[in-house]
């Protein structure tokens, strides 16, 4: 029976990677007398692909300006992708758009990543467009599957409920906000009943970028940060509860975390974005920022190493200098592109 661990050695970098299939257990664990690598040389050990630009939603906070007129990846491209992600090393994919589920060959593209590339993929709903066929391919092939939370939360509760039916480790993605930290504070106090069963919620900061560019919605306008983080500290819930790398300085400034599971800005070092239109970033919130390089006419592995804007973004993260701050190793400045998002200035 095929092994579900994968191991990988990189003795010229100094550490070794782990990876449990089965379960998404990761580590990096480095040789005696040898940090933590800063970036990973070999490639990205994560890469977050959009496969469709296509959402009948089109909700007005869509950081990537999702709409029906979006477009879908072609397999072919795709499967470039993956060809590409396997001699790097990539262990994980995280499918995203648009609605990723809704892609016309969506079972196709699950099914390439992990029967054939041994490549794990997860992906993240708005819940709608969840068949039959799907969930049972979800349940085959997927790691997980992320619910985007949305008010309402009508079709958010009716994801979560068919991702359980099927047994699919299924997450909530929050968006964090001004106006909805509130909502997540309610839930915290008291968790509804649709969040028993679900793996963890992961809280995301939010980007002005995309169709909605409100400053006014930032994080750190909110006067509640300090009752949030107290809450999301707490271990009594059903649920694990998580962040994204953008809010470490707000984990920082709140929370009594060892530092040693502090998680900086992985973009560039350990992780990369592609869009549906086959253009490499650093990071998905980098569009606005950088042009793209062409993975029809690059390598993955060319652009991780050798790409302007992913040699910025990694120096901007390793020379990020904040003031006599006892985390600013740890932290690395928060995000080196959108400063605004950090939640540990003076104004916060």
């Amino acid at each position: 029976m095929k092994s579900n661990i994968v191991i990988k050695k990189y003795p010229e970098e100094h550490y070794y990677t782990f990876f449990n299939q089965n379960t998404g257990f990761f580590a990096r664990i480095e040789e005696n007398g040898h940090e933590e690598p800063f970036w990973s040389i070999h490639g990205p050990e994560l890469l977050d692909v959009s496969i469709t630009n296509w959402c009948d939603r089109s909700c007005l906070i869509c950081y990537r300006n999702s709409n029906i007129n979006g477009k879908h990846i072609v397999v072919e491209d795709y499967e470039r992708i993956l060809k590409q992600a396997k001699a790097a090393d990539v262990f994980q994919i995280a499918l995203g758009g648009g609605n990723p589920n809704q892609h016309p060959n969506f079972i196709k593209l699950l099914e390439l990543t992990r029967s054939k590339y041994d490549i794990i993929p997860s992906y993240t709903t708005n819940g709608r467009g969840l068949t039959k066929d799907i969930l049972k391919a979800s349940k085959e092939y997927c790691g997980a599957v992320a619910v985007s939370a949305y008010n309402p939360f009508c079709e958010m509760k009716k994801a979560i409920e068919l991702l359980g039916k099927y047994d699919i480790k299924t997450n909530i993605h929050f968006l964090l906000s001004s106006e909805s930290v509130q909502v997540a504070i309610d839930w915290l106090n008291c968790p509804p009943k649709f969040l028993k069963g679900i793996n963890a919620i992961i809280f995301l900061n939010y980007k002005p970028v995309g169709n909605n560019k409100n400053y006014k919605l930032l994080l750190s306008k909110s006067n509640k940060l300090q009752e949030f983080f107290e809450l999301a500290s707490k271990s009594e819930y059903s649920f694990k509860i998580g962040f994204d790398s953008c809010s470490v300085s707000g984990i920082v400034k709140y929370m009594d975390v060892e530092s040693k599971y502090y998680e900086a800005c992985e973009a560039g070092r350990f992780s990369a974005f592609i869009s549906e239109d086959m253009k490499m970033y650093p990071c998905s919130f980098m569009e606005e920022s950088f042009e793209g390089y062409d993975l029809r006419n690059k390598h993955i592995k060319d652009i991780w190493i050798n790409g302007k804007s992913f040699i910025q973004t990694r120096n901007e993260l390793k020379n990020a200098t904040c003031f006599d701050c006892k985390f600013n190793t740890v932290c690395m400045g928060g995000c080196p592109i959108i400063k605004d998002i950090n939640l540990c200035n003076e104004n916060t």
